[in-house]
Formats: C-alpha cells, structure tokens, sequence
C-alpha cells in the first residue's frame, strides 16, 4: 500500500509523456457496482483493454482499504475507500501500462474523491475522479462534497489540463441560458433537482466545459446508467474538462 501523495515511481526518472500534440488519450468513467467480487476486477480490466482505455475512473468499487496496486498484466489501480469498513461507495482509477508509466503522485481524499497527476514535457494532467452524493442525500453531505471537491480544485495548478470525472448522479440535460461554454447543447433531454444545478454552478465558476453533452449523439448512446431493476436509465456520468481545452476532446 502507498501513502497518500505518492506515486510509488521515482518521479525523477518519469520520461513517458502522457499529454503530446499527437496522441490520443482515451478516458472512461464506469459504475461498476462493485469490485469486491472475485474475479470482478479482473473483468473490469478486461474490458478496459478491450476499449483501448488509458484512465478509468470507478465509481462504487467497494473495497474497504486505500492503496496502489500493480496487476500481474501491467495495469494499475489508485484506490480510497470510507474510513468505517463497510463495502459501500469508494472511487477507483485503473491505468493503462502506458498512463502507469506517467504517473506522478496520487492523493486519496475519502471515499468520494481520489486524484492524480500525471507527468508530460507539453502539459501535465491531473485527474480527478468523483462519486457525487445522490439528491435525495442529506443536505449537510452534498454540502461537505462540493466542500472537498472545490478544496482539492484550488490545490490543482493552475497549468495543469485538469479532468473531472466520475458518477455525479447528475441530469444536465439541455444548455439553459447563460451556460454557453460550460453546458453543450446534446445533453440527455430531462429535468434539472438540485444536485444539477450545483454541478453545473460548480463548472461554471471553475470555467469547466462538461463535454458529455457537447457531441451528437444517438439517445441510447448517451446513456450511461441503468436502475437496478431495469426500468429506467440516465445520463449521470459526466467528465469535464478545462474549457481552453476543450476543442482537443472527442467523444468516442
């Protein structure tokens, strides 16, 4: 297990860049429900290569312990889990051999917000993964989320592409007025509670473009979460990246 902040990698021999002018970096956001399983994580993994992903972030793995992990087939997994033991929420990112290889430290927040950071001559990226209290949670815990998650924004330099993604149990929906350049116009069709807006607000003052509703789409394609029973599904995973950025994303 490695403490928080570190990246278990002697960061004065980091050579790989994972940001150039010419790659490209693929980035994914999964609720798994959880990995606890057997055999789990190892179908998580599969199907991550399977994509050509380079950074997963996972929502709802349910470990109960933090750490680092290198598997046997090269991939790494950055975990943080709730401070009680139970198998319950906890966030994730899996890395490609390759984003391995670029990374620079990681910081486990809670069972809620992890982050890391990756090294590049161009520009260094930092991702953060979340797992956003649901609306009908107490309203003193979306508070102390939105808390953390701005404490950890303001810690993020200021050059770095910065990433946010993650289940954020969030509707965005279509752009509304005075959202042009954080909200795009090929959202899930839906109305807006509270825990949308405050994503939104969130993105807004940070001057984050929240690139899921920026790319047509077919509606089924969008979609990225279904109820347990099967009756219903939502867009509620979103990633958002810096807006003068935003022009190098592609949804694929």
């Amino acid at each position: 297990m490695m403490s928080a902040g570190q990246s278990g990698e002697d960061n004065n021999r980091l050579t790989s860049s994972l940001s150039t002018p010419k790659n490209t970096l693929k980035v994914g956001c999964w609720i798994v429900r959880t990995m606890y399983q057997t055999g789990r994580t190892a179908q998580v993994v599969n199907e991550m290569k399977r994509y050509n992903i380079d950074i997963l972030g996972i929502s709802e793995c349910r470990w109960t312990k933090t750490g680092k992990m290198k598997l046997t087939s090269g991939e790494t997994i950055l975990y943080s889990r709730r401070n009680d033991g139970n198998h319950r929420n906890d966030v994730a990112i899996i890395l490609s051999k390759d984003a391995t290889k670029c990374l620079d430290e990681w910081t486990p927040i809670n069972d809620r917000i992890i982050t890391a950071r990756f090294w590049s001559k161009y520009i260094k990226t930092t991702v953060i993964q979340v797992y956003s209290p649901t609306n009908e949670a107490d309203a003193d815990d979306k508070n102390i989320f939105v808390e953390q998650l701005q404490a950890v924004m303001q810690r993020t330099s200021k050059h770095d592409l910065l990433v946010l993604l993650g289940d954020w149990n969030t509707k965005i929906g279509a752009m509304q007025y005075g959202e042009e350049g954080t909200v795009g116009r090929h959202g899930v069709i839906c109305e807006r509670n509270d825990n949308d807006d405050r994503f939104v607000e969130i993105c807004g003052i940070i001057n984050m473009a929240i690139t899921t509703t920026m790319f047509p789409h077919k509606e089924i394609h969008k979609l990225s979460w279904t109820s347990p029973d099967g009756s219903y599904q939502n867009q509620i995973d979103h990633v958002a990246i810096n807006s003068k950025f935003k022009r190098s994303f592609a949804r694929r």
